[in-house]
């Protein structure tokens, strides 16, 4: 996985597979699991420990603790090792909704005190579907022109927007020049609901992160042990689509997770493939599903299922 790609026409350049870091801070919520410090300081050196490699976190994930643990090992390693690709986000004050200029500037000045850094690599706009007002992110005096002028002043090389709902990125992404587009849970096995959205980005010259190729976890862990979907607790209804590619998975001997990931991987309209990890060892099993050799028949029989292009979160 050697190869890099290029965000947009910024210079920055990254590995077709990067790691997020929303588990990091410890979210049983919505993953039904704890992650403690030593844990997800272990699995944020374990990222750092390869060459080019690419991690992407943001303000509100966990509040805060994300971004904070991984600051604690940049701090421990003298500053942000060369050769990595550093991505964070811009977020709505989580009390109020408020997300004008002035929170922007205030949500990325925290990032930079707790990632312990002076500027990134990427940032991005972050969940405008929550924001109390939209009319306060894309307006004059907006966040979305705070996180331009960011990019002006130097402190963040390329600029993107990073949330869920299609129907109000689309716009946004065609009002603003932005670098690249982030989406979640919405180009994977079972759900393709992204799919307008990549072909507009594409048609812009806009480079695209496929962030949570494994629906929240359960295309990674099996929805035997991991009764969740996109973050929350499912039923058998809502975990039939899953099981239908873990019993073709199975009948090939393929792990769910490996083809979870090389169907993003195979995708050339994406830029790069964004995992969630939270045990050290995830990093490396992430590098060997990339390469695991899948027969064609699995993609055969996967192509044959119905994916759902609905809204996973509505």
């Amino acid at each position: 996985m050697a190869e890099l790609r290029e965000i947009g026409q910024t210079g920055i350049r990254v590995p077709r597979i990067g790691f997020g870091s929303t588990g990091l801070g410890s979210i049983p919520e919505i993953y039904g699991y704890e992650v403690d410090e030593n844990r997800a300081i272990g699995t944020i050196k374990a990222i750092l420990s390869q060459p080019n490699t690419f991690l992407d976190t943001s303000r509100c994930y966990a509040m805060g603790r994300s971004e904070e643990r991984i600051g604690k090992v940049i701090r421990e390693l003298g500053g942000w090792p060369g050769g990595r690709v550093l991505s964070t986000k811009i977020d709505r004050n989580l009390e109020t909704g408020a997300f004008d200029a002035s929170q922007a500037r205030k949500s990325f000045e925290e990032s930079l005190r707790a990632l312990g850094v002076d500027s990134v690599d990427i940032l991005h706009i972050h969940d405008v579907e929550y924001a109390s007002d939209l009319s306060e992110v894309k307006g004059s005096g907006g966040a979305i022109e705070e996180l331009f002028r960011i990019k002006d002043e130097g402190l963040a090389k390329a600029v993107g927007i990073a949330a869920g709902r299609v129907d109000l990125m689309t716009p946004i992404l065609e009002a603003w020049d932005f670098d690249v587009v982030l989406t979640h849970n919405r180009h994977t096995l079972v759900n393709n609901n992204a799919a307008p959205l990549i072909e507009f980005a594409k048609s812009r010259g806009c480079s695209i992160l496929n962030a949570a190729p494994f629906s929240g976890g359960v295309l990674a862990r099996g929805s035997a042990i991991h009764r969740f979907y996109v973050y929350r607790p499912a039923d058998d209804e809502i975990l039939a689509p899953i099981r239908a590619v873990e019993e073709i998975c199975g009948h090939y001997d393929v792990p769910v997770g490996a083809a979870a990931l090389q169907y993003s991987l195979k995708d050339e309209d994406i830029t790069s493939t964004i995992c969630g990890v939270t045990w050290p060892q995830h990093v490396q099993q992430a590098m060997e599903w990339a390469e695991w050799s899948i027969p064609e028949g699995v993609w055969e029989e996967l192509a044959e299922l119905d994916k759902t292009s609905s809204d996973p979160e509505a």
